[in-house]
């Protein structure tokens, strides 16, 4: 967009205003309490938790303040007009139903809740952490559906569902607080990948309709030092935390390593890297974010689930994991 040589850039704008948001959520943050909750929660049992309260933060918004899209609409591929080839989107594939979820769409609503392949599906980004993860959100014989809560812990969004309005990890997929506390959602295989990486082995697949998005609120995050003040753990040693890894389970390599190498193997397990996605979380128009890769993650051939985050993320999340970063 073109603008005079008197007005501000869109940095600059965009540095102000994160900077005004972030001082008045924080401020937010520091009332936040369980006898406040209470009166926006009223069907949460606050009884039942696995974590201090003290750990959880307010992120600003109130309960759906950030809408999860519950009734998405699809476009087919050649139907897609403004999404770049190297924008970045969640790749699902479950039983030849083959979906696009694009991270300009998800950092503005989080949360989609979908069916795809039969199966009833949660597919979730909390850009504050780059985590994208996909969850059967089946459990005990019966189907959830999910919401943003606007509380963070760890920086890392904490979702519910509208059934209990029981309290979930993100990162982790389990419950954290209210009458599902300690249990956990099955995560399914998905990709995080280029739209064109999507569209050459699913050309039939369906996409997220992207109109409308395809901007950065979270613009130049993932080239802080650190991350926002809603962390409060403790940082990760030997690799910077906004580095990005590749988190499998209790071992994570990270995302230098792994361009260095291109491929990584550990028995069946293979681990590669490609160029030609741009971040979601550098500069303010994502079609021109930085390369980050496309990452694959396979044992014995096939997908296995695996997250693309931060390593303060998985340090804090996974205390007892490995960062291999070489």
């Amino acid at each position: 967009m073109e603008q005079t040589p008197r007005a501000p850039s869109f940095r600059s704008v965009s540095i102000v205003v994160l900077a005004l948001f972030f001082l008045l959520t924080l401020s937010v943050a520091s009332l936040a309490d369980p006898d406040r909750w209470k009166r926006e929660w009223p069907k949460t049992e606050f009884a039942k938790h696995s974590v201090d309260f003290k750990e959880i933060l307010s992120g600003g918004p109130p309960k759906d303040g950030i809408r999860s899209i519950d009734h998405p609409t699809f476009v087919s591929i050649p139907e897609v007009k403004n999404l770049a080839d190297t924008e970045p989107v969640i790749g699902l594939v479950i039983d030849g139903d083959a979906r696009a979820y694009p991270l300009g769409v998800l950092t503005r609503h989080e949360i989609v809740n979908d069916t795809v392949g039969g199966i009833p599906v949660t597919v979730t980004y909390c850009p504050l952490c780059n985590s994208g993860i996909v969850f059967d959100r089946r459990l005990d014989g019966k189907v959830l559906d999910f919401g943003t809560t606007g509380k963070l812990r760890n920086s890392d969004l904490v979702m519910y569902d509208r059934q209990t309005e029981s309290w979930w990890q993100q990162f982790l997929g389990t419950a954290i607080v209210g009458e599902l506390t300690g249990k956990s959602l099955e995560m399914i295989p998905s990709r995080l990948e280029s739209f064109a990486n999507f569209r050459a082995r699913a050309p039939a697949g369906k996409v997220l309709n992207p109109r409308g998005y395809g901007y950065n609120t979270y613009a130049f995050y993932d080239t802080r030092p650190r991350p926002y003040g809603f962390f409060r753990g403790e940082l990760p040693k030997g690799i910077e935390p906004m580095v990005r890894v590749v988190a499998i389970g209790n071992e994570a390599w990270s995302l230098p390593l792994l361009r260095r190498k291109g491929v990584i193997t550990k028995g069946d397990l293979v681990i590669s890297w490609k160029a030609g996605q741009n971040s979601a979380l550098d500069s303010p128009e994502i079609a021109s974010g930085r390369d980050v890769g496309n990452v694959v993650v396979q044992r014995g051939g096939k997908d296995i689930v695996h997250d693309v985050t931060f390593a303060f993320v998985f340090h804090v999340f996974r205390p007892q994991g490995v960062i291999h970063t070489q």
